[in-house]
C-alpha cells in the first residue's frame, strides 16, 4: 500500500513508530524529575519540550527533509506532489502535570498528514510502555492487539467516564457509573478507543493535542462529538487555535446515553 504518490505508507509508519519510542527514551531523562518545591515545575516542562521538539525535527530532517512540522498559524495549506505535502504533528508531553511530578499517564502524540487529510496516528506512554497506533481508515492497535470501543449497549453502574480538571465546576453529572480524571487527554481517548472507558469528556484542547488520538478512536469505532450532538471537525483548528466547544468521545450508540447524565451548571 502506498500514501498515495509519495513515500510508501510501511516507510512512514515505521519512521514514527522508531521515532516516537525513541522520543519517549529522551523524555524518561526528564519524568519525574520536577522541583518538589512548587506545584507546577514550568522550567522542567520548557527544557523538556524545547529538547524533545528538537530531537524530533532532528530525525525528520535527517530521514524525510522536505516533511513540514505542525506549527500554530500552519502556514503552508495548498495542494502539492512535491514532500511538502506531508505535515507532522508532534505533540512531546500530554500530561506535564503526571510527567512532572513521575505520575505515569502522560505520553508523546504524532499525527501524519498528507495534503491536510490524516495518514497515521501514535501515542506512546514511555513510564507504562503503552503504545497505541493506527492509519487512518484501518484498523487501531495497543501495541500488536487490534482495540476496539467498548460493545457494551447500556450505562451502568460499572461503566466509566474520564473527565478534565474542574469538570464538576461546570457540570452536574447524574452518571450511574465511575467518574474519573486520570490527567491526560491523549490516554483517555486510547482507554476509550480499547474500550477499557465508555466515554471521555474533553475540553481545552487544540489541532495538536487531537491530532494522532482522533486517527486512533475513529480507526476503533468511536467519534469525537460536540456537546450538542453535532459533527466535530477537527480541521477546522489547523490554524493552531483553542477548540473552544466541549467535546464527548464515545461509540455512536453510546454517546447519546452518556450525554443525557450530563448536565451544564447555569
Amino acid at each position: 500500500m502506498k500514501a498515495s504518490r509519495g513515500h510508501r505508507i510501511e516507510d512512514l509508519t515505521q519512521f514514527a513508530m522508531e521515532v516516537i519510542h525513541s522520543s519517549g527514551d529522551e523524555s524518561i531523562y526528564y519524568y519525574g524529575k520536577g522541583d518538589p518545591n512548587v506545584k507546577f515545575d514550568e522550567d522542567l516542562i520548557t527544557k523538556a519540550e524545547l529538547h524533545l521538539m528538537e530531537f524530533f525535527q532532528d530525525k525528520l530532517q535527517a530521514h524525510f527533509s522536505e516533511h513540514q512540522v505542525f506549527k500554530n498559524q500552519q502556514e503552508a495549506k495548498g495542494y502539492t506532489h512535491e514532500g511538502k505535502r506531508y505535515l507532522w504533528i508532534y505533540d512531546a508531553l500530554d500530561g506535564v502535570a503526571n510527567f512532572q511530578a513521575g505520575i505515569p499517564i502522560w505520553g508523546t502524540s504524532l499525527a501524519l498528514l498528507e495534503n491536510f487529510w490524516p495518514i497515521l496516528g501514535m501515542f506512546y506512554m514511555p513510564a507504562t510502555g503503552d503504545f497505541f497506533h493506527a492509519q487512518a481508515g484501518h484498523k487501531a492497535f495497543w501495541g500488536k492487539k487490534e482495540i476496539h470501543v467498548s460493545a457494551q449497549e447500556n450505562i451502568n453502574d460499572e461503566s466509566l467516564l474520564l473527565t478534565y480538571s474542574r469538570f464538576h465546576q461546570y457540570y452536574h453529572s447524574t452518571f450511574p457509573g465511575k467518574i474519573r480524571d486520570l490527567g491526560c487527554t491523549a490516554a483517555h481517548l486510547c482507554y476509550v478507543a480499547m474500550g477499557r472507558a465508555e466515554a471521555a469528556l474533553i475540553a481545552n484542547e487544540s489541532y495538536q493535542d487531537l491530532a494522532a488520538a482522533r486517527v486512533i478512536i475513529e480507526a476503533a469505532g468511536g467519534k469525537i462529538y460536540k456537546m450538542d450532538g453535532s459533527e466535530f471537525l477537527l480541521d477546522e483548528y489547523l490554524d493552531g487555535q483553542r477548540i473552544d466547544d466541549n467535546l464527548l468521545a464515545a461509540a455512536p450508540d453510546i454517546y447519546p446515553q452518556v450525554r443525557t447524565y450530563l448536565h451544564e451548571t447555569s
